[in-house]
């Protein structure tokens, strides 16, 4: 008889990409994003916006166990990567790829849908060495000017997630408050984590550009799921001396399948 099973910890969060810039630079936020990581010790990671230099740090800050897939969206170390950082000793990666979000998603560094910025996605399908059960992770981060591109963004996922029969766990950036038209196209077969799930913590808007946090404020950064069963959901506030480690609140759930 298989007892109970430790839940999967699943965060979301957009790094905000490294610089040199004051305040807020990446040497002032690196320690507080070390210490957050290492008190939430997640079994899954999916980061946002993260240089390839900032992801080396963060691997170095993290505890050995922990390793990473991620791509540049411009190609090799290029750019914004959509990493899936995740715990070895839990989850197995059993194989992996990458796709741009436009009309040819096979093409590096593609973009077609009126986003100027290069847009990606990142999937990642996992055996849990704890009860041997495979799903998938996906990770990506939608444009933040072209409501058509998030839309067509987020019809290309969704149509992709529903061409796979494992469970599936999808984090990101979305750049679109919950109940707009890329949030109901994704929520239609996926389970928003922050509605399902018992909340742990208070409602805030999960992008605060180092300023003061918005109560209720708008959610762009999500955690949804197919197939789980959700038992917390949370928006992280961890920040030391009042340095934030991002411009963003990191979203959590602990999930089990």
């Amino acid at each position: 008889m298989i007892g109970r099973v430790d839940p999967l910890r699943v965060m979301s969060f957009n790094l905000r990409y490294a610089s040199n810039t004051e305040p807020n630079s990446w040497a002032a936020r690196r320690p507080v994003m070390a210490q957050l990581l290492l008190n939430e010790r997640p079994t899954l990671l999916g980061t946002q916006e993260g240089l390839f230099g900032q992801l080396l740090d963060i691997a170095h800050d993290l505890p050995d166990r922990y390793d990473w897939i991620g791509l540049g969206r411009a190609g090799g170390s290029h750019d914004e990567f959509m990493t899936i950082f995740f715990d070895t000793l839990r989850l197995e990666p059993l194989e992996f790829d990458h796709h741009w979000l436009s009309a040819t998603p096979n093409v590096v560094g593609s973009r077609s849908w009126g986003n100027q910025v290069i847009r990606m996605v990142t999937w990642v399908r996992f055996a849990d060495r704890l009860t041997g059960r495979q799903f998938v992770a996906v990770n990506t981060h939608f444009d933040h000017e072209s409501e058509n591109s998030r839309l067509r963004s987020a019809e290309f996922v969704r149509d992709r997630i529903n061409a796979m029969t494992l469970p599936v766990v999808l984090t990101g950036d979305f750049n679109a408050p919950a109940a707009s038209p890329t949030y109901c196209t994704l929520t239609n077969g996926l389970t928003d984590t922050w509605l399902a799930g018992p909340r742990i913590t208070p409602a805030y808007g999960t992008f605060h550009g180092y300023g003061p946090l918005v109560p209720d404020g708008p959610r762009i950064d999500w955690i949804l799921t197919r197939g789980a069963t959700i038992q917390a959901a949370a928006i992280n506030t961890y920040r030391q001396d009042g340095q934030w480690p991002s411009d963003h609140l990191p979203v959590q759930a602990s999930i089990t399948f």
